[in-house]
């Protein structure tokens, strides 16, 4: 069943606050726009819906389904929607796929 994006964003954003905030933990990422980068991982809910924040973009990933995601990118003072949808990948599932758009981002 896929709900609307904003309802996917209230509901992770009142889930961080009722429960607190899970300590990020340091690792290495990918995001096309940037290369290979360190990042802090967060899982942000228990369907796996996780955020990656680089030196230069925060990514936030929200699972609409198993194995199907969809995102966010913060360069300083707002979240932008990414167009489409994410794929998590068979050969690599630390990597989430968009198709649409040839954009991948990963956090191992």
């Amino acid at each position: 069943m896929a709900y609307r994006k904003e309802t996917w964003v209230g509901a992770a954003l009142l889930l961080q606050l009722l429960t607190g905030t899970a300590a990020a933990k340091p690792a290495q990422c990918f995001a096309t726009d940037d290369g290979h980068f360190a990042c802090d991982f967060q899982m942000t809910d228990a369907a796996g819906s996780f955020t990656i924040e680089g030196p230069d973009a925060t990514y936030i990933l929200l699972i609409d389904e198993p194995g199907k995601a969809f995102g966010f990118v913060n360069l300083g003072n707002r979240n932008i929607p990414l167009a489409g949808s994410f794929l998590r990948e068979r050969g690599d599932p630390a990597c989430w796929a968009n198709a649409e758009t040839g954009t991948r981002i990963c956090a191992w």
